[in-house]
């Protein structure tokens, strides 16, 4: 049996949840409203405010959508409820981020700036501090749309190794190369 997909959902207060008959859960509460089609062949049940996903079967098919959808329903019940926030670290001499609204300007050492413009679901605000990195933040309700927004800024320069310049998660370890002096 699952182990993540035997565990009980619980539902805080003012977070609804309805479940169609094609296995569709929606999920509303103060922060957003998500949808998430569920296979069909499992079977979602609300008791008294906890929330269980069963399968049918032992297949292959049914135990590895078992805990997927599980965890699925579970972001959606916690990004509605309080959010998700990731930050994104500028390191590198020069490198700086503005924005206006949900338009991202980024300036990461090419020769010309980086415009890339974020969705109305994720809510976006930059930080400079004089001595400290710039960083970039990132807060919405969608676990995989906030993701997906970070990993795509990340590409317009990864970390490099060397010298650890680049665009990474606040708190992420670099792992560091030493350079053909040192060897």
């Amino acid at each position: 049996m699952s182990r993540i997909g035997k565990a009980p959902i619980e539902v805080p207060a003012g977070v609804t949840l309805e479940i169609s008959k094609s296995n569709v859960v929606t999920v509303k509460g103060p922060k957003g409203e998500l949808t998430q089609q569920i296979d069909p062949d499992l079977i979602v049940k609300i008791d008294d405010g906890v929330l269980t996903v069963d399968r049918p079967t032992e297949q292959k098919r049914h135990k590895s959508l078992h805990g997927l959808s599980r965890s699925l329903i579970n972001n959606m019940v916690i990004g509605v409820s309080e959010g998700y926030t990731k930050q994104l670290e500028l390191v590198g001499v020069g490198y700086k981020c503005t924005n206006t609204g949900n338009f991202l300007e980024l300036t990461l050492g090419y020769s010309h700036p980086i415009y890339f413009y974020v969705p109305e679901e994720v809510k976006l605000s930059t930080l400079t501090e004089k001595g400290n990195n710039p960083k970039i933040i990132l807060e919405s309700h969608d676990k995989q749309l906030i993701g997906q927004i970070a990993a795509k800024i990340r590409t317009f320069r990864k970390v490099e190794p060397y010298k650890g310049k680049g665009i990474k998660f606040t708190g992420e370890e670099i792992r560091r190369k030493a350079g053909k002096t040192t060897a």
